[in-house]
């Protein structure tokens, strides 16, 4: 088998509704390790930013949802979530853990999280970025 003939070892993924500016995926998988770049909160119908955290949230959690299933994965698959809120906003909380709570119910099993305070550009009030292992697909 020739190089040009093998799969390319890491895939990129990409998901509607949202995209870089830049020409860069939404995300990375080699093997099982899928790893995303920052997704924010705008609204995937409309591209706008939504002037308010809550939505912003939440966007950004139905971008985790579709980012893992284009991935071929689920949110079980999660093992770490970093999330930058906008300095003015960084002890507010309250629509982020919402929205953790129900994306992953049970204590016993949700993914490492880490908070940073962060100055954005324009209205964005909140970044995230995870790291996942897929699960080997079944034979």
């Amino acid at each position: 088998m020739t190089i040009e003939q093998r799969m390319p070892r890491r895939r990129s993924i990409v998901i509607a509704g949202f995209g870089h500016e830049n020409p860069v995926p939404a995300a990375s998988l080699i093997g099982q390790h899928l790893v995303s770049g920052v997704l924010t909160g705008r609204d995937p119908a409309s591209r706008e930013m939504p002037a308010d955290l809550d939505t912003q949230v939440a966007n950004i959690f139905a971008h985790v949802r579709e980012l893992l299933d284009a991935a071929g994965g689920t949110t079980d698959d999660i093992v770490k979530v970093t999330v930058w809120l906008e300095e003015g906003r960084y002890r507010d909380r309250a629509a982020l853990n919402r929205e953790w709570i129900a994306m992953f119910p049970d204590a016993e099993s949700r993914p490492a999280r880490q908070v940073m305070a962060a100055r954005f550009d324009g209205a964005t009030l909140v970044q995230c970025d995870l790291q996942a292992i897929l699960a080997e697909p079944a034979d």
